[in-house]
């Protein structure tokens, strides 16, 4: 789908959350690599976090960077795979936001592409509550950069046509 050069970009406010239980800030790749991509795209880094997979912790977060006016979008690497300690899914539907089920289909489309039925473990997924979109990606490098390249670095494009989550936010609180 095109992107239309004869519309203003206008960059929009992103914060970057990675979740585990064993990265820090010296070894964070995947947080790394979602910082790159968004402020190479003109985006603004609006906040950055690392912390450990549990659902309060993810949940006071989020609830955070939500009633936030600096920030739009929150996009967060990690705990989406299905061994215990990976509650991040959950976090989100605590939330208590609209569910944007295309996202995840269309990450594991994207995703079986390169890794085949690997794919299958990923439970990639998006809400957006009180106006803010989250975006929920597994703590891979791989997994950002497709995420990114084939779903947000057009969705939160306002250029994109025919439509954009972009276009959209004035409206996601009415």
């Amino acid at each position: 789908m095109p992107i239309d050069e004869t519309l203003e970009f206008r960059p929009v406010r992103i914060a970057v959350l990675t979740i585990s239980d064993s990265r820090s800030e010296a070894d964070d790749r995947s947080g790394d690599k979602l910082v790159e991509l968004l402020t190479d795209a003109g985006h603004v880094l609006a906040a950055r976090a690392i912390i450990r997979d549990e659902g309060d912790l993810i949940v006071s977060r989020l609830h955070n960077w939500i009633d936030d006016a600096e920030v739009d979008v929150v996009i967060t690497t990690g705990g989406t795979g299905v061994t215990g300690r990976d509650v991040t899914p959950e976090a989100l539907h605590r939330l208590d936001g609209k569910d944007i089920p295309g996202f995840g289909e269309l990450f594991r489309w994207l995703s079986y592409q390169k890794i085949g039925t690997s794919t299958i473990q990923s439970r990639a997924c998006a809400v957006v509550t009180r106006g803010t979109y989250i975006f929920a990606l597994p703590g891979s490098t791989g997994a950002v950069t497709d995420a990114w390249e084939g779903i947000l670095s057009t969705q939160l494009d306002s250029r994109h046509k025919p439509c954009n989550f972009v276009e959209l936010m004035p409206r996601l609180t009415e």
